[in-house]
């Protein structure tokens, strides 16, 4: 079941999602459920990437630069 809240959106944004919700034949709503779920998707992407990279050797960016310099990448 779906839950009711309160946002409060700038009028600039509040227009562009009232004008694509009429123009997709959507409601603003939905439109906003769509969004989140996608945002909260790419989270647990980033979080699941940074889990599989955590064993990861890591180097200071100094370290890199010299490292690039020394074979001749910069």
């Amino acid at each position: 079941m779906a839950k009711r809240a309160t946002v409060y959106f700038d009028p600039d944004i509040h227009k562009a999602l009232r004008v694509k919700a009429a123009n997709t034949e959507t409601s603003v709503s939905d439109l906003v459920n769509r969004a989140v779920r996608q945002a909260l998707e790419e989270d647990r992407e980033d979080l699941k990437a940074i889990e599989d990279r955590v064993a990861e050797r890591t180097i200071t960016y100094e370290a890199l630069l010299e490292d690039l310099k020394a074979h001749g990448k910069i």
